[in-house]
């Protein structure tokens, strides 16, 4: 089976970037982040006509997570938000749609969870706060958002059932997750708070599938849209898939797509993350090694 993570940036502007995608990858389930749409806008249509169930858990402008599931295999046990009720309507007329600033923010009123059974596996969509700014309400919040999630994470691990947890989780574990150490220090997504908190995640038996397969540094999810850094290479992983110990046995390959963060159209500023359970699924080229060659011959120093 071939589990995916993507974070999309509006799944209204990257339909058609996801759809070649599915059918490039063909993954069994993907999880998608930022679709910024309602349930009710969710395109439950257009992926059953590639060949997917869509659930979907959306509040319009802002956020909203999903999982596409393969038709044909049954999804069971849908739970959003953690169990712990409605989120806000940031869609357009929604009481929620300007809440934007600091003493509107709340984590737990946002649409960032989604978790189903498909099959026995127990997959979850995340996206995790940004942050913004260390010290600030949005980086207290993020903290505890990552300790709620730990506890779901607790309790679902004592059920039994293997799990993935996927999706924008905004934090990069370590330095080589980053391009530069140095140049992101003191920042969101590299604090040591952060960091804590994966670490959390990873002691109460998940483990980081795409370090299973690969130990490289320099290879990232996330380019930021601004001065050519994606074409620089100067990104951070902050996307993942962890799994829980049984399920780590079973990771034969994992890969991030480099080549899906290309255009056009205009893509999002991650790239698919994917792992494979028990056999390979279909081959695809990211081009890590021939990119990051053309990137150390560009900027090869002179003389």
């Amino acid at each position: 089976m071939r589990v995916a993570t993507w974070n999309v940036n509006s799944l209204k502007a990257r339909q058609e970037a996801v759809e070649r995608w599915l059918e490039r990858a063909a993954p069994d389930i993907l999880l998608l982040q930022e679709t910024k749409l309602t349930d009710a806008d969710a395109p439950v249509m257009a992926f059953a006509m590639t060949g997917y169930q869509l659930v979907h858990h959306g509040e319009g402008r802002w956020n909203g997570v999903a999982i596409a599931v393969r038709q044909g295999l049954p999804i069971t046990d849908i739970v959003a938000n953690f169990g712990d009720g409605p989120v806000r309507d940031s869609g357009p007329g929604g009481a929620g749609a300007e809440a934007t600033g600091e003493d509107d923010f709340d984590p737990f009123d946002e649409a960032r969870m989604v978790a189903a059974t498909v099959e026995g596996l127990r997959v979850v969509s995340l996206y995790a706060p940004n942050g913004r700014v260390v010290g600030s309400p949005f980086y207290t919040g993020k903290l505890a958002w990552f300790e709620r999630l730990g506890r779901w994470v607790e309790a679902a691990i004592a059920a039994g059932e293997p799990l993935v947890l996927g999706g924008d989780l905004n934090i990069a574990p370590t330095d080589d997750d980053v391009w530069d150490a140095q140049a992101v220090h003191g920042g969101t997504h590299v604090s040591e708070p952060e960091r804590q908190a994966f670490r959390g995640l990873l002691d109460l038996g998940l483990v980081d599938a795409y370090r299973l397969r690969h130990a490289e540094i320099g290879r990232f999810s996330w380019w930021d849209y601004r001065a050519g850094m994606f074409h620089k290479n100067l990104g951070m992983r902050i996307d993942h898939l962890l799994v829980s110990a049984g399920l780590a046995e079973r990771v034969v390959d994992a890969e991030i797509d480099r080549d899906a963060r290309k255009g056009p159209p205009v893509p999002s500023d991650h790239a698919p993350l994917l792992i494979d359970l028990d056999q390979r699924g279909a081959p695809i080229d990211p081009d890590w090694s021939g990119a990051l060659s053309r990137i150390a011959s560009r900027t090869k120093p002179k003389g």
